[in-house]
């Protein structure tokens, strides 16, 4: 993912982004824009060193584990495996991240596609920022961790005590919605709408369901983290919309909140009056 990002930083500073034609209906800011991909990077930075410092199980925590604690919903995928839907996820994922490439095709869009790549950038390092953040403090083991027929190592690692939450599906929401709601906005009355909405649901969706075949993460992992990518991808170019300037939404983190000790990560809601 981070390749696709760096990709589209390249588009943006190409394509002089803020020189904004009139057929946008979003409206971005230098120093705004420029602030919050800056502050979601470093968040995203903040996370992956987070998840890097996360612990294997121990042998006595791997023996200790049930999957009668699961919940019910969940308590099905306990066990599962597959290399090869774990492979085929990756297709939908990645192939996702160029579906912004398709707004080349029309003018409007074409015109503003530097703006557009600013949104897609600032879409995906939100996403980012909170699965990183949440997956490196966040314990909580693997389906095929539950699998007793899988190598010691492979169940023990440290990466496969980052279920919650996915990840692939959040990413992969992010980007569809994103797509889906930025080809609405340009083109609020085209007869393609449900279909363009329909597919922004049914791409995550399947990522989602090799995820969970794979062993990769429960289905309540995968709904969290649809919720959360698709809530990204709508509201980035949501408050971008010419007439909602005033309502600004980021990532936020904080240690030590007013001497307590206690460190926050979430996200952060500014409306100006």
């Amino acid at each position: 993912m981070n390749k696709i990002v760096t990709f589209y930083i390249f588009l943006f500073i190409s394509s002089g982004i803020y020189s904004q034609e009139n057929s946008s209906p979003y409206k971005t800011d230098f120093w705004k824009d420029g602030s919050w991909i800056a502050g979601s990077t470093a968040l995203n930075v903040l996370g992956v060193i987070t998840i890097q410092n996360k612990d294997d199980l121990s042998v006595t925590e791997l023996a200790s584990i049930d999957k009668n604690d699961i919940w019910k919903v969940d308590r099905w995928a306990a066990g599962n495996y597959s290399e090869k839907a774990d492979e085929l996820s990756y297709i939908p994922f990645y192939g996702s991240f160029a579906s912004p490439l398709l707004f080349l095709l029309s003018e409007d869009e074409r015109k503003n596609f530097g703006q557009i790549s600013v949104m897609f950038v600032e879409t995906m390092a939100t996403t980012g920022a909170l699965f990183t953040i949440t997956a490196g403090t966040v314990q909580k083991s693997r389906p095929l961790v539950y699998n007793e027929n899988l190598p010691f190592e492979e169940r023990a690692d440290s990466d496969a005590q980052r279920s919650f939450f996915a990840g692939h599906t959040a990413a992969t929401a992010a980007a569809s919605f994103f797509t889906a709601k930025v080809f609405h906005d340009y083109n609020p009355d085209s007869p393609a709408l449900p279909y363009v909405w329909a597919g922004a649901v049914a791409v995550p969706a399947y990522v989602g369901y090799l995820r969970t075949k794979a062993g990769k993460h429960f289905l309540t992992d995968n709904l969290i983290g649809f919720g959360i990518g698709a809530a990204c991808g709508i509201l980035v170019p949501e408050i971008h919309k010419i007439g909602n300037e005033n309502l600004d939404i980021y990532p936020t983190a904080q240690t030590n909140v007013m001497g307590t000790g206690i460190d926050t990560k979430g996200v952060g809601v500014n409306y100006t009056f």
